[in-house]
């Protein structure tokens, strides 16, 4: 009897504990069932139209425990309290999601960070004409349709509910049916809600983590590193997506404001203008190792080869660039920041700022940080500073529109705009050159190379096609840069080049192609994708003019170089004098610092790594 009566208190104990588990569903039942479909349906709808994408596997258990969680604090509330803070949860959640599978249908993409930049750069006309134009009936019809499908059929349900529960003589459930539910069907119902968030949050254990690691750095910096690894967060909701964009923008204005007040205080003491036309050339993902100018035995860089028989380029033999990520290395050669200097980047001036004070015209073209809705976030970190409009007009006198598919379209652009050229200028364009997918870097008509032409047994056809399409973008590159060069080849003008960081593509045999963000850099790693080619180029006329700065370049080749250090270089070809420039981190200078340590990505000493490793 003892055993009986422990086994039925046992049994009660256990039901009372499933009623509780089940009371936050309970208490807002419409409100879990809607939501989880609202939310079931935006990930099923916002799959990309791309090979091998399918939506995220754990979205409906990781959906249960986020609506679990979210009705057992709303079951904390009194009733009333509980039925306002719900009515604003809906008029938050459904618009979002309405919003959300709007950009992914119009612009291939959820809600990003810049889409809500763009937004609240609208006016109230341009908003206007924008919905005029994109909210139609085929919009309708579209995904969108499913998500305003679920909003209808839940206000419907309410009214239906509401209208029942006004009714003098409603249905009731009948007493004992009742019973029989509470006794049976609610602790079953407890059970399986227990089995259920256990096993979601065991689950979704490693994405929590990882959303709340994305949701706590300090700097929009931090965040994209953050997204480069493997256990990335998948914020898989709209409203996670509206909640990290408006975080990742709140980051960046706490830099922009910092820029913003630094360019009130830019001084430029003199100017000489030693060189009147000043062009950088900033290139993107290339691999030192598969440039013809440094040796590789494949035709990538014919015209650059040439040049420098003809003795108007100097190669350098021993440059790095500070990161491996492209928004990381436009911060640092834009800003007179350097690594190991006190601050952040955001604290010193951007060096176009300068260049226009002391008088320079300076143009800006690039194939990649224009704002578009579907930006990436590695985009809209590296190009914020340039597109915010004060520091925009700080920096630059004259900018293209427009991006292109292949780089020969930024030509166009350089054309268009070489009229409002000044007595002195300054020209950066930036190049979409060897980005992935290397394929889709170059016209079809001008690849010259197959799997056929590399004798690596090591590596499976894919691997020598991909190898192939890198050499393919790395030549059409170099058309590129030659195109550019001859634009200037009548003007008495000074060229340098450099990409923003290497490239993996299969070194030694490895089985690797592409970047690999791993906080740990081994000499191999640096060799791939920090060692970088650079180079400057200098027209007849401006060798003739200035003998001195040709000898000094030259003299200058294989001194140790980051490209952190390229503003001061910039700032001495210009002749400009100014509080920031160092004369030690400007390369060509006599009092060059060759001993200042290359530290990549804040942590790692390469040439100590060189050293290492048996390097000189």
């Amino acid at each position: 009897m003892t055993s009986i009566r422990h086994t039925n208190r046992f049994i009660r104990q256990l039901g009372s504990i499933a009623r509780l588990a089940f009371r936050p569903i309970s208490s807002s039942p419409a409100f879990f069932i809607f939501m989880f479909v609202l939310g079931y349906a935006c990930c099923m709808l916002e799959v990309p139209d791309t090979k091998g994408a399918k939506p995220y596997e754990l979205s409906a258990i990781e959906l249960f425990v986020d609506l679990y969680v979210l009705c057992t604090l709303l079951s904390l509330l009194p009733r009333r309290g509980r039925r306002w803070v719900r009515a604003l949860l809906y008029i938050i959640l459904y618009p979002v999601a309405v919003a959300d599978v709007w950009c992914f249908v119009r612009f291939g993409s959820t809600i990003t960070p810049t889409m809500l930049l763009l937004v609240g750069e609208t006016n109230g006309s341009e908003a206007s004409e924008f919905f005029s134009s994109y909210l139609n009936w085929s919009v309708m019809t579209s995904p969108v349709g499913w998500i305003l499908l679920i909003m209808l059929l839940h206000i419907a349900f309410s009214i239906v509910r509401i209208i029942i529960r006004r009714m003098k003589h409603r249905p009731r459930l009948d007493a004992a049916l009742a019973a029989k539910a509470d006794v049976w069907l609610v602790p079953i119902l407890g059970i399986a809600v227990i089995s259920l968030f256990v096993t979601g949050c065991l689950e979704c254990r490693n994405n929590k983590q990882a959303m709340v690691r994305l949701m706590t750095y300090g700097t929009i910096g931090e965040v994209e590193h953050e997204l480069t690894r493997k256990d990335r967060a998948v914020l898989y909701l709209p409203i996670y997506r509206l909640a990290f964009s408006v975080y990742a923008n709140r980051l960046t204005a706490r830099q922009l404001d910092r820029l913003i007040d630094t360019t009130r205080h830019i001084a430029v003491d003199s100017c000489s203008f030693r060189s009147k036309d000043i062009v950088l050339i900033i290139g993107e993902s290339y691999n030192r190792h598969h440039s013809q100018l440094y040796g590789y035995d494949k035709p990538t860089a014919p015209c650059q080869v040439e040049r420098e028989r003809r003795g108007e380029l100097v190669k350098f033999g021993d440059v790095v660039s500070p990161w491996n990520l492209t928004s990381f290395v436009f911060k640092h050669v834009f800003s007179l920041y350097s690594v190991g200097d006190s601050g952040e980047w955001c604290d010193y001036p951007l060096f176009p700022e300068l260049f226009r004070k002391a008088g320079y015209h300076v143009t800006f073209i690039t194939n990649q940080f224009l704002p578009q809705a579907k930006e990436a976030v590695y985009d809209f970190s590296g190009g914020f500073f340039l597109n915010n409009p004060t520091l925009s007009e700080a920096q630059f006198d004259t900018r293209n529109t427009n991006l292109h598919k292949f780089d020969e379209g930024i030509l166009a652009d350089y054309d268009s705009l070489s009229g409002q050229r000044g007595a002195a200028n300054l020209t950066i364009i930036h190049l979409k050159g060897q980005h992935v997918d290397y394929r889709d870097r170059v016209p079809q008509e001008r690849k010259i190379f197959g799997p056929g032409d590399y004798n690596r047994p090591r590596l499976n056809k894919r691997e020598r096609w991909i190898m192939a399409d890198y050499d393919n973008a790395t030549r059409y590159n170099d058309s590129i840069v030659d195109a550019i060069l001859r634009r200037f080849e009548q003007r008495e003008a000074i060229a340098v080049y450099m990409p923003d960081h290497g490239e993996e593509c299969y070194g030694n045999d490895i089985h690797l192609h592409g970047r690999m963000h791993s906080a740990l850099i081994d000499y191999r790693l640096a060799h791939e994708e920090f060692e970088i080619p650079f180079w400057i180029w200098f027209s007849r006329s401006y060798a003739e003019t200035h003998p001195d700065i040709v000898e000094e370049a030259k003299a200058a080749a294989g001194r140790p170089f980051m490209t952190d250090r390229m503003p001061h270089l910039l700032l001495y070809l210009a002749g400009i004098a100014c509080p920031q420039y160092k004369r030690e981190l400007n390369p060509l200078s006599p009092y060059y610092d060759s001993r200042r340590p290359r530290v990549l990505k804040n942590t790692t000493d390469y040439d100590k790594l060189r050293m290492k490793d048996g390097k000189k």
